[in-house]
């Protein structure tokens, strides 16, 4: 793990942040997970993805498909230029949108190549970042200087509805880190109920909610779910991508993560649900430690998103897995002089990219799509 401060000495964010979020229960009630998770993430100077940039890569918590090199960022723009290309020019312009960008070295790997590549795409293209962290924007802007004049910000998707833009609107790993509603299966009164985070003995410990929890799983699942069985919801990712359909007047609307349809998500099999902390590239399964020290996250509802996105007027074009989805890029790429050859290096990191024993396992790609594409 990244570490921010010396070892064996105790990190005052972090601790700081423990104890408000103890304030608030004492004075609100019980939270939901959700509420704590996005305090744990994303509190502002305190939360995990907002004290610093090491939290990717060998000396980090965790890997991504960015840290393994540039050619999956330089995958990607081969395939956003061939599909930008068959685009009308809105006012003069096409877009490329990401979402959850971190500190922008995807960014900067697809716009590299389409400077190399696809100049003249290049010339007519707007790059927009949604972003509503300002350090996270400063550490974008930082990475990304030698493309300032191509490159803008907003806060939300919901920025771009008044206007919304023609071109592809993507994220790689951002609706896993949506914050999730935690539900269990209380077997004898054949119920489900909500887990909240309260304070015991002036510790962070799970409690149940009242209410009834949106989570209904068919009936004949339910009869062969043991006691005690934990399933996520995921309303914050789902109410997200609707809205980032809206923000999409022509174009495709594309996640890369690692998720579940339906069917997994309810296996009987699952009995503890989906939901990790990581740190130091372990995983574990105590939550409420060390809120702001390690990462939080849950498999991605693919099939509640997809829904989502269907009820917001897109059409579903793919699901898909990673391998499958870099490898027909891959294939297109052959005697493509722009795309360079496929040397040493770029073999490396395509089969880590690729190999089910390295990121190839658990990543799937859903590319959905508005008008005519």
């Amino acid at each position: 793990m990244y570490c921010l401060f010396p070892i064996g000495t105790e990190n005052p964010h972090v601790t700081a942040l423990a104890e408000s979020i103890k304030a608030e229960i004492r004075e609100r009630g019980v939270l939901s997970f959700a509420r704590f998770m996005e305090r744990a993430l994303y509190a502002p100077g305190q939360g995990y993805y907002e004290r610093g940039r090491g939290a990717v890569g060998r000396a980090g918590d965790f890997y991504t498909s960015v840290s393994t090199g540039p050619l999956f960022g330089e995958l990607l723009a081969f395939q956003f230029a061939a599909w930008l290309a068959e685009l009308p020019a809105a006012g003069g312009k096409r877009a490329l949108v990401e979402a959850g960008a971190h500190d922008g070295r995807l960014a900067a790997d697809i716009l590299g190549w389409l400077r190399r590549a696809r100049p003249d795409l290049l010339a007519g293209l707007e790059y927009i970042l949604v972003e509503p962290s300002d350090s996270r924007r400063e550490w974008q802007g930082e990475t990304l200087k030698d493309f300032a004049g191509l490159v803008r910000w907003v806060d939300s998707p919901a920025a771009l509805q008044a206007d919304p833009v023609t071109g592809i609107f993507f994220s790689n790993e951002l609706l896993d880190a949506f914050p999730v509603r935690r539900y269990g299966w209380d077997a004898a009164g054949k119920q489900w109920f909500e887990w909240g985070v309260t304070v015991s003995a002036g510790e962070l410990a799970w409690t149940k909610l009242p209410g009834a929890p949106r989570v209904r799983p068919a009936a004949e699942l339910e009869a062969v779910l043991p006691d005690g069985y934990v399933v996520e919801d995921t309303p914050a990712a789902e109410a997200w991508w609707q809205s980032a359909a809206g923000a999409l007047r022509q174009g495709k609307l594309l996640a890369i993560d690692y998720g579940l349809t339906a069917p997994e998500v309810y296996s009987p099999a699952r009995v503890q649900g989906t939901l990790r902390s990581y740190s130091k590239h372990r995983s574990g399964t105590d939550l409420l430690a060390d809120p702001g020290g390690q990462d939080l996250t849950a498999q991605v509802h693919f099939s509640a998103v997809q829904a989502a996105g269907e009820a917001a007027g897109l059409v579903t074009e793919a699901f898909t897995t990673q391998p499958r989805f870099l490898t027909r890029i891959m294939a297109a790429t052959q005697g493509d002089v722009g795309f360079g050859a496929w040397d040493a290096a770029r073999a490396r990191q395509f089969q880590t990219l690729t190999h089910p024993e390295h990121l190839g396992r658990a990543f799937r790609v859903l590319v959905q799509k508005r008008g005519k594409v």
